[in-house]
């Protein structure tokens, strides 16, 4: 036997005509997109100088930091205790790699002396030996960070390429280096 399902409950209380939808027209959907784009980042002015007023003070604090040698702002190739041994090891000696490019530029500045083939050529074979004589320096610096450091450290905890880093920082001038040197000539690390 079939039973009719009951209805519901009415209410009396309710208005005699149901509003029918939600009471507003459908948006299409390119109002609807139009609604969601919004820029990711504020577009003021004041919003602009701001953000970049704090991107400056931040790349200054990274900057002063890296000169200073600290170590949360070093790059990788700089961190470390026996990178910031090798740099002061550097640091506190004079190293013939380090006036290449003054010597560079006297030779570029004899060349251009007029009608002087002789000057030019005594000038070239001047920077060349300097040359020598610079990466000998070079190659000689690397063997003796790489003995020093392997005394200090322990010959199984020696990063690999102190070497090669030491070399590349002699080659630089002492006031371009960075980070800036913490030592001054003569004070060798112990």
């Amino acid at each position: 036997m079939a039973t009719t399902p009951v209805s519901p409950s009415t209410n009396d209380d309710a208005p005699e005509t149901p509003a029918v939808g939600k009471g507003r027209a459908t948006p299409s959907r390119a109002e609807q997109e139009a609604a969601r784009r919004r820029p990711l980042v504020a577009n003021t002015k004041e919003a602009k100088a701001a953000a970049r007023a704090e991107l400056n003070e931040r790349r200054a604090r990274a900057q002063a930091g890296m000169a200073a040698g600290e170590d949360k702002y070093l790059p990788a190739r700089d961190k470390g205790p026996q990178r910031k041994w090798v740099r002061d090891y550097v640091d506190s000696g004079w190293h013939p790699a380090e006036f290449v490019m003054a010597v560079m530029v006297l030779v570029i500045l004899a060349t251009l002396v007029p009608f002087s083939t002789l000057v030019s050529y005594y000038a070239y074979l001047v920077m060349m030996a300097y040359l020598v004589i610079a990466i000998g320096g070079m190659i000689l610096l690397g063997m003796r960070v790489k003995r020093k450091v392997a005394a200090k450290f322990g010959q199984e905890r020696m990063e690999r390429g102190l070497g090669w880093y030491a070399a590349m920082r002699s080659l630089q001038m002492r006031f371009m280096r960075l980070p800036k040197p913490q030592v001054k000539r003569g004070q060798y690390p112990a």
